[in-house]
């Protein structure tokens, strides 16, 4: 098993939210081998305790120490109560994963009332991965664990998405019309790292407006996308007003994607470079707890930057190009804001092996950026490692 950046709390129940397939139940289980673990996906424990909840207590030894695992905990949200009162009268520490919020929102914004924390698990990371972290791999199969350790990983993710992101939906009563969900999966791909126009992809899918809303709604909430917002700070230029979106891994996007005869590479492999710089940010600032939120940012002229974090800790501008030569043109977004913004660090990433500097703004290859990530985003980076130009 890759070593995950996440630390799981000492002593506290936690939550442990994040899209099937990431690994949640392989860490957990190798970070808690003692605990009792009870996974809601047998069929006879899950209908023992759907029709009774106060049965997980009888589960439980008397003076268990250790931790309890309830794995994929909203397939029954009733026993977040049982969970809330065996917590209270026995102090029990519970580990609660989850791939959907959608049922457990039900139970109000603060799970358990503050009793537990909620944490994120992605797919890995370039640390993670280490000297198996391959760009081009990545790219095209992205970076669920299987995808690197399957001997066929397209098979994987073509699997992946027929038994997860269709049967799943269904089976979870999240749509009743499969065929439209999945003309919407494949018009949803080409909006990848856009800004969201959802009466275009309504058209496109022949869907009505509001059930494309609900669809991007569903798919938040099953963890497999995300809008990232315009970040607005203290603006000093009109900015534009819509989200941007992406599916949380860059394969699993390749795989939704439809190609044909008349695609050409860079309409696929563009937006899937951005989709694995968003997924790698997300998932450092996430696992580490450094408190960013990610933004875009995007004047209404067109000036763009790919990704803002904004935080405690600082304000970072990332943009990225499938580029091996570097104009001044890619680098007139990340000017701007830094004009806007002069204590924003500033990084563009490209394809290229050299490290460069423009004025403020570091230029460094992909690998690197990735590889130097949960350094850059925690402050720990050392100064003076760009080169001159």
């Amino acid at each position: 098993m890759y070593t995950r950046l996440i630390r799981p709390p000492k002593d506290k129940s936690f939550f442990l939210f994040g899209p099937r397939g990431t690994g949640k139940t392989t860490w957990v289980k190798t970070t808690f081998p003692k605990a009792l673990y009870l996974d809601l996906l047998e069929a006879e424990l899950f209908n023992d305790l759907l029709a009774n909840p106060q049965r997980l207590e009888n589960l439980i030894p008397k003076d268990f120490k250790d931790w309890v695992v309830l794995d994929e905990v909203q397939r029954i949200p009733e026993l977040l109560n049982e969970v809330h009162r065996l917590i209270e009268k026995y102090h029990f520490k519970f580990v609660l994963t989850g791939s959907s919020a959608r049922r457990l929102k039900r139970k109000g914004p603060n799970l358990l009332g503050g009793r537990a924390l909620t944490l994120s698990f992605h797919p890995l990371t370039a640390v993670e991965l280490g000297n198996d972290f391959k760009l081009k791999h990545s790219l095209s199969y992205g970076q669920l664990p299987c995808a690197y350790t399957e001997s066929d990983p397209k098979a994987y993710l073509e699997s992946y998405v027929k038994t997860y992101l269709e049967q799943e939906v269904q089976q979870e009563g999240l749509t009743r019309n499969l065929s439209a969900f999945t003309r919407f999966l494949e018009a949803a791909s080409f909006s990848q790292g856009s800004v969201l126009n959802i009466s275009s992809v309504s058209r496109e899918c022949a869907v009505d407006r509001k059930v494309v809303e609900n669809y991007f709604s569903i798919l938040e909430d099953l963890l497999i996308a995300h809008r990232v917002p315009v970040f607005s700070k203290r603006a000093k230029r009109r900015l534009g007003v819509h989200s941007k979106f992406y599916f949380f891994d860059a394969g699993i996007f390749r795989t939704l994607r439809p190609r044909g005869p008349l695609d050409i590479p860079e309409e696929a492999e563009g937006p899937a470079l951005e989709t694995l710089l968003f997924q790698e940010l997300n998932a450092v600032n996430r696992s580490l707890d450094l408190g960013y939120r990610i933004y875009y940012w995007r004047t209404s002229n067109q000036t763009e930057v790919d990704f803002v974090l904004y935080g405690e800790r600082g304000l970072l501008a990332f943009e990225i190009k499938r580029t091996g030569k570097i104009s001044s043109q890619m680098l007139k977004g990340l000017k701007a804001f830094c004009k806007d913004y002069p204590s924003a660090k500033a990084y563009f990433a490209y394809v290229g092996e050299r490290r460069l500097r423009e004025g403020d703004i570091e230029i460094v290859p992909v690998q690197t950026v990735l590889k130097e990530l949960p350094e850059i985003l925690s402050g720990r980076r050392q100064k003076g490692r760009a080169g001159p130009k």
